[in-house]
């Protein structure tokens, strides 16, 4: 495979509603898309870096500035056996997960197009139907959040995720656990808490939560070791699991019993691969989360989430979640029962839509 040339663009798309988390209120997502050349077929990958440093080091800037200046030199006119010999070219260049992630899966999409295959088989998956769950932000009132819960299970999504934060926590998860007593319920801090905080935390576990997601630092490995022998429900990392070996480490110490796996945040398919089958082995579940994508992400996410481990719902959601429109063709749906049905045709399995994509770029390089 040799490649050829790398286009990025950078695109602004309105959310359908504001999201809110305990660190940001996004309203609108710049996006960076990254198409490139391999063999004379496209591959398409997408950067989810936010708009500002508050989830990850990353922002779109950031990344802008790597995938130019520093990940294309690397990769540019290289012949490659393989999409998984991305990784090893990038190594020099310490961190930026998400820029590499960027580039490493749209090759990833062109080596599946050009052997004519799905992305997801390519990978190894094995499932031809994914279970979704669904995020929900942080609301202004307790009724808005009910409503919007009621909302989003009657469309079929088989398990919930809300946003916390302190003050805005105990009383969510009493709401919802009275009005819908058998839903699938898990509560993400993105970092909120302290270790300090446990005895709050520890009050959660009355109401029968599958997973507190990233209560604690963005780094903090061992205050969730003395979080998690405190808590009967099982934490989950997301933000503290940048590679291999913070999976390993997480495991070994027991800072939590589920991992919530992004291809951004791992730096692309081989390394979150390389965590699946760790994780795997320790029997430790996983899922794929999400960080409000466009189309091209959101089937980038799909194919991951077709491997084995992947057995808890992710939060893979329908394109309608989040935009007036998305930029792929079709666009993802999810059926009455919570699932989504894998594409079978070559690499992501989605169309790029090129008019909708020129519409809504604010900038443009054409990298040779």
């Amino acid at each position: 495979m040799h490649i050829h040339s790398l286009t990025l663009r950078e695109i602004h798309l309105p959310l359908v509603t504001p999201f809110e988390t305990s660190v940001d209120r996004v309203t609108e997502r710049r996006i960076i898309l990254a198409e490139v050349n391999v063999d004379g077929v496209s591959g398409w990958g997408e950067c989810t870096a936010g708009e500002n440093p508050f989830y990850s080091p990353e922002d779109t800037e950031t990344c802008w500035h790597i995938l130019k200046d520093y990940l294309w030199p690397m990769l540019k006119g290289r012949e490659l056996i393989s999409a998984a010999c991305v990784w090893p070219l990038l190594e020099p260049v310490r961190g930026h997960n998400m820029a590499k992630a960027t580039i490493e899966t749209a090759i990833w999409d062109a080596e599946a197009r050009l052997k004519n295959r799905p992305l997801w088989k390519l990978l190894g998956g094995e499932r031809t139907e994914i279970p979704c769950g669904v995020s929900i932000g942080i609301k202004d009132s307790l009724d808005e959040l009910a409503a919007t819960v009621q909302r989003e299970l009657a469309s079929g999504y088989q398990r919930v995720k809300i946003k916390i934060k302190p003050g805005k926590d105990l009383e969510a998860v009493q709401r919802l656990r009275q009005d819908f007593p058998r839903v699938k319920l898990t509560v993400d801090a993105n970092s909120a808490y302290r270790k300090d905080d446990w005895p709050l935390l520890k009050q959660l576990d009355g109401f029968y939560l599958m997973m507190i997601e990233q209560p604690l630092g963005w780094d903090d490995l061992f205050g969730h070791v003395e979080v998690q022998k405190n808590l009967q429900t099982p934490i989950c990392l997301d933000e503290c699991i940048h590679t291999y070996e913070h999976a390993e480490a997480a495991i070994a110490l027991g800072a939590c019993k589920i991992i919530n796996i992004k291809l951004g945040r791992v730096g692309g398919h081989l390394q979150a691969k390389r965590i699946h089958d760790l994780c795997r082995r320790h029997e430790i579940p996983v899922w794929c989360g999400g960080m409000l994508e466009s189309g091209i992400g959101r089937a980038q996410n799909i194919a991951l989430s077709t491997l084995a481990n992947f057995s808890l719902p992710g939060d893979v959601t329908a394109s309608k979640r989040y935009w007036q429109e998305d930029i792929i063709d079709p666009e993802v749906t999810v059926t009455p029962h919570g699932t989504i049905h894998v594409p079978t045709t070559p690499g992501i399995g989605f169309t790029p839509r090129l008019d909708r994509i020129a519409s809504l770029t604010a900038r443009h390089t054409h990298l040779i």
